[in-house]
């Protein structure tokens, strides 16, 4: 049997290239349509997208629905099959359009992928993600060792993210020159930083510890000083990787050269935190700890505006929507401060009339003195 379709071959690549040059769309989301024409090929047996009928879709639906995940064998979540119609409703709609096909596929076909309202709620519901504490952290970047360079580097890195909640990808990418110690800050140049959406900003340190600091001012020197590292040199260097004596691969040393993505930082964090005996926290769940570090630290909408701008934020509502989710246990603390703060206290009726008396006596005794002196005059 077939296991691909030459004609269809054709078309998907014109679509990933339409997604990419034209709509501008990440690697990720062009990666995810493949991944959903795939399974949609694998379940037509690679039939021509000209045969498409919206038959196809709701029997598609249901074929997805019941097929396991394959490394946990669960069913499927809602969230996946979501994403993956939605990739093939925008295909097709798209097909529908194309010269050799739009007298074949009609466009309204396309729509028989929508799931129904509540499996649509399910997969697009908001759920509170988990987040470290900054306790945490400072006990996994404390228990990290920092002998060899490779050590020095990986705790240098959790501690980087820390002080200036930068993203993986930009992370990979920085050099030397790019971080100033003097002004405390980073400069996230999309030039040569891959930064979200290419935005070129500015990130000072955030106030998380003089000892977080400490851990990258001596990385940097240590770069700097004691291997005679230039500007543009990365700050975090990829491992060098050598046949060792026993002729298998083995880490030796930093190599002078970028990692080519954010993988392997996510494998030093995870690595950090099982050895710290904590669950695992992504790099982007530090974001999260120091938005809910600046709600309680931050006294005036200007600073947390300025927070926000830290963070890459071009507006303080994205850091609130996006990551200023209160947790349930903090929602619970704040309802039983508010209801304390705002029980009636019952008035004492014997204070507040000794209080008007009082207040009498002295208008009495100040009219007295008053007439008194009018009198002598």
């Amino acid at each position: 049997m077939s296991k691909h379709n030459s004609k269809n071959e054709r078309v998907k690549r014109k679509y990933f290239s339409y997604l990419s040059d034209a709509k501008r769309q990440s690697v990720l989301t062009v990666d995810a349509s493949a991944k959903a024409l795939a399974r949609f090929e694998e379940y037509t047996n690679y039939r021509d997208f000209n045969a498409f009928h919206f038959e196809q879709a709701v029997g598609f639906k249901r074929h997805l629905a019941q097929q396991r995940a394959e490394r946990s064998k669960n069913e499927l979540s809602k969230a996946t099959l979501h994403s993956t119609c939605t990739q093939l409703k925008r295909f097709f709609q798209w097909l529908a359009l194309q010269p050799g096909y739009k007298s074949r596929i009609q466009y309204a076909d396309a729509e028989y992928f929508n799931l129904s309202d509540k499996e649509r709620r399910v997969a697009t519901a908001r759920r509170e993600q988990p987040v470290p504490t900054l306790e945490q952290i400072k006990h996994v970047i404390g228990s990290m060792p920092a002998v060899t360079d490779i050590e020095k580097r990986n705790r240098a890195l959790v501690a980087f993210t820390l002080l200036t909640g930068a993203r993986d990808s930009a992370i990979a990418s920085l050099k030397l020159k790019h971080v100033d110690l003097i002004e405390s800050r980073v400069n996230q140049d999309a030039r040569e930083v891959k930064t979200k959406f290419s935005k070129t900003f500015t990130t000072y340190f955030f106030p998380v510890g003089d000892e977080i600091r400490a851990i990258v001012v001596d990385w940097i020197t240590h770069l700097r000083e004691n291997l005679l590292w230039g500007n543009d040199d990365p700050l975090f260097p990829a491992t060098s990787v050598q046949v060792g004596p026993n002729r298998q691969f083995q880490a030796v040393g930093l190599a002078r050269g970028h990692w080519q993505n954010a993988s392997p930082i996510r494998s030093i964090f995870r690595s950090a935190f099982e050895k710290a005996g904590l669950p695992y926290f992504n790099p982007h769940s530090f974001r999260n700890a120091l938005v809910r570090f600046g709600e309680r630290t931050c006294k005036t909408p200007e600073e947390f505006k300025a927070w926000s701008q830290n963070l890459g934020h071009e507006k303080a509502l994205t850091t609130f929507l996006n990551y200023g989710e209160v947790g349930c246990q903090r929602q619970g603390e704040i309802m039983q401060e508010l209801t304390k703060d705002r029980q009636p206290e019952r008035p004492d009726y014997e204070e507040i009339a000794d209080a008007v008396f009082r207040r009498l006596l002295d208008a009495g005794s100040q009219a007295v003195h008053t007439l008194g002196k009018t009198t002598n005059e």
